[in-house]
């Protein structure tokens, strides 16, 4: 098996691990946009879990690229284009009541409906962009 699969199975784990820990021990979703906007407007009491959410990844993948396990791919996008597109993505999770990981994870594991029609928007869109990009 290639280190990409043990990778992104080891990935795939944690991630599952961390979005169940988080329901299982405060009752709350793991939607990344969600955790993090609670950041900008804390309330009582929430700040240090989410902290330590946010925290927990940024470590992690600052672990990763150390250790070599991870690497930027070839043709890497600027870090402006990259910060544009995350507070273009930031805008879309308000307009969608949540954000990718909020539904893609937390909500199709609780057969939600409304996550399930928000992926697929989410990935029908990604798949029309990517496809108009590389093709046209």
């Amino acid at each position: 098996m290639s280190s990409l699969w043990i990778n992104a199975i080891a990935g795939g784990a944690l991630i599952g691990a961390a979005s169940g820990g988080l329901m299982l021990g405060l009752g709350r979703i793991a939607g990344i946009s969600g955790v993090f906007g609670g950041l900008l407007r804390p309330a009582a009491g929430d700040w240090g879990w989410r902290l330590a959410f946010i925290g927990g990844m940024i470590c992690a993948g600052a672990a990763a690229a150390l250790s070599g396990a991870w690497t930027p791919p070839a043709g890497a996008q600027p870090l402006l284009q990259v910060v544009g597109a995350g507070l273009l993505v930031g805008a879309g999770t308000t307009l969608a009541n949540g954000c990718t990981s909020g539904h893609g994870i937390c909500g199709l594991a609780l057969f939600s409906v409304r996550s399930l029609a928000a992926v697929t928007a989410f990935l029908g869109a990604g798949i029309a962009v990517t496809f108009g990009l590389r093709h046209f």
